[in-house]
């Protein structure tokens, strides 16, 4: 048995109303002022190349008889804090100043 009826049952919008009034509204996004994600990608491999190569080449004797997997484990261990905790942020640094410079001598123009 139907215990509700059409004529009670409010309209669908007044329904929504409300929750339409409560979706907040978005400001633009502000335009992308770092460096593209292909500048980052090449400026993340600068780091990570010599890091792996000297960690590889450091590690060799040590690690010789150990699988493969193991010392890749223990190469990331150390490689990845060093990139991103010491070499990167200079390289970044180092790339932003060379882009204000750059930007400098055109604007100087």
């Amino acid at each position: 048995m139907n215990t509700t009826s059409n004529a009670t049952a409010a309209p669908a919008s007044t329904v929504l109303a409300p929750i339409e009034a409560a979706v907040p509204v978005h400001a633009p996004v502000p335009p992308v002022t770092g460096p593209s994600i292909h500048v980052r990608a090449v400026i993340t491999w600068l780091a990570i190349f010599p890091l792996v190569a000297v960690g590889m080449m450091a590690a060799a004797p040590l690690t010789e008889g150990w699988h493969p997997v193991l010392r890749a484990l223990v190469l990331t261990l150390i490689v990845v804090p060093v990139a991103v905790y010491l070499v990167l942020p200079r390289l970044f640094a180092g790339y932003g100043t060379m882009m204000r410079r750059r930007n400098s001598r055109e604007t100087a123009r």
